[in-house]
């Protein structure tokens, strides 16, 4: 089956080594600049739904600025209490310097 990637955000517009909201129809995305490259999941948190952007991101972990629950960014695992449920990832890649991903 083919995938079919869908642009996101320009690279050139990431907060580089942070974290960047970017509106996806009803849906806001959190698009990670780690230190192993770009990774995009559900910008709210798992716990109570808050959003992630907001909360401090060190190049792999994101926490949750409302309870400080920690997620990793490149793979959506739940790292620290009070949060359990991973975050939903999506496929992404960069080409031709833009952020997709995979639908």
């Amino acid at each position: 089956m083919d995938e079919h990637w869908q642009d996101l955000i320009s690279q050139d517009e990431l907060e580089a080594g942070d974290v960047t909201p970017v509106p996806f129809g009803k849906t806001l995305l959190a698009v990670y600049d780690t230190v192993d490259g770009i990774f995009v999941s559900d910008a709210r948190c798992t716990h109570a739904g808050a959003n992630l952007c907001d909360g401090y991101f060190d190049g792999k972990f994101i926490e949750c600025p409302l309870h400080q629950g920690l997620f990793d960014a490149r793979t959506g695992i739940a790292k620290a209490a009070p949060v359990t449920r991973p975050l939903k990832m999506f496929k992404a890649r960069v080409h031709n310097r833009m952020v997709q991903i995979s639908l």
